[in-house]
């Protein structure tokens, strides 16, 4: 999945929660949401589930939309949602990410600690 770059939602488990972010690679990020790599907002309130994505020309695009996209209101990025994903399901699987995958990343790094 390489269109450039992309906007993305993630929520926890109740979708009580949102994270918005941008990627060059939405596979990659979203497995390393998933392994909980980067000890930051997704991983303390466990965002694992794909709600959204937006496909953009450029990372430029990407990052100017994400900005825009974080001042919205939650209702606003809930419609968004719905748009896309009616029940909120996690879309990692339709974008091709698999445990396999999601294992691999977690090898990587920890073969980038030394472990």
């Amino acid at each position: 999945m390489d269109n450039g770059a992309f906007v993305y939602f993630m929520a926890n488990q109740h979708n009580t929660t949102l994270y918005v972010g941008v990627t060059n690679d939405l596979l990659r990020r979203v497995a390393e949401h998933k392994a909980h790599i980067n000890k930051g907002f997704t991983d303390k309130y466990n965002c694992e589930k794909l709600v959204y994505y937006e496909s953009l020309g450029s990372i430029e695009y990407a990052i100017e939309r994400e900005k825009q996209l974080k001042k919205w209101r939650r209702e606003w990025k809930n419609n968004l949602i719905h748009s896309m994903n009616l029940d909120w399901n996690d879309l990692s699987e339709s974008i091709g990410l698999t445990e396999e995958y999601i294992e691999g990343i977690k090898e990587h790094y920890r073969m980038e600690r030394g472990e």
